[in-house]
């Protein structure tokens, strides 16, 4: 009998978007990995697999000492135009958690909202109650909590990700406009 071969295929995960786009915000020199660790709840080996990840799928890359830059028009790229077939929506029942998509800034005030239940990452501490709209990541809303540029760049995805085309067409040029920095 013969062993089956593993697949060296190098696939990026969830929580490497968020770290990307935690990085994408950063106007001066990255943050330590334990630092990017503990504001997105993850752990230091997590942010630093996901940055290896994100190298090799060419959306970041190192310098001499090792620290990592986004490489924003390739990131802004695979956000605007893969991103949503990577990772696609899932959606859920009713729950409380933190308001997303149309129903956060920078869109609730774009978009008249319906009489639907909002879409809301579902989460223990959350003040809103709606449609469960899970994030990419379950650490999300804690990360979107501590950093409010984080959160929007977060939300926008959301609306690309799964919104209404309407809701699609209003993220995406906001989305554009923070990823190309």
């Amino acid at each position: 009998m013969q062993k089956a071969k593993s697949n060296p295929q190098v696939v990026l995960r969830p929580q490497d978007l968020v770290v990307l786009l935690r990085l994408s915000i950063e106007k001066g020199a990255a943050p330590t990995y334990a630092v990017l660790a503990s504001e997105l709840s993850l752990t230091a080996s997590e942010i630093h697999a996901g940055v290896e990840r994100a190298v090799l799928a060419q959306l970041a890359r190192k310098d001499q000492a090792g620290k990592a830059t986004v490489v924003r028009e390739a990131l802004r790229q695979f956000v605007l135009n893969g991103a949503r077939y990577a990772f696609p929506a899932t959606r859920g029942g009713m729950s409380r958690g933190m308001p997303t998509g149309y129903a956060a800034a920078p869109l609730a005030d774009k978009i008249v909202q319906p009489n639907e239940p909002a879409p809301v990452w579902p989460h223990k501490n959350g003040t809103a109650r709606g449609e469960a709209f899970y994030p990419l990541y379950p650490t999300v809303p804690e990360a979107a909590g501590r950093n409010p540029a984080l959160y929007e760049l977060l939300v926008l995805f959301v609306a690309v990700r799964g919104g209404s085309p309407r809701e699609r067409a209003l993220a995406l040029p906001l989305l554009d406009e923070r990823l190309a920095g």
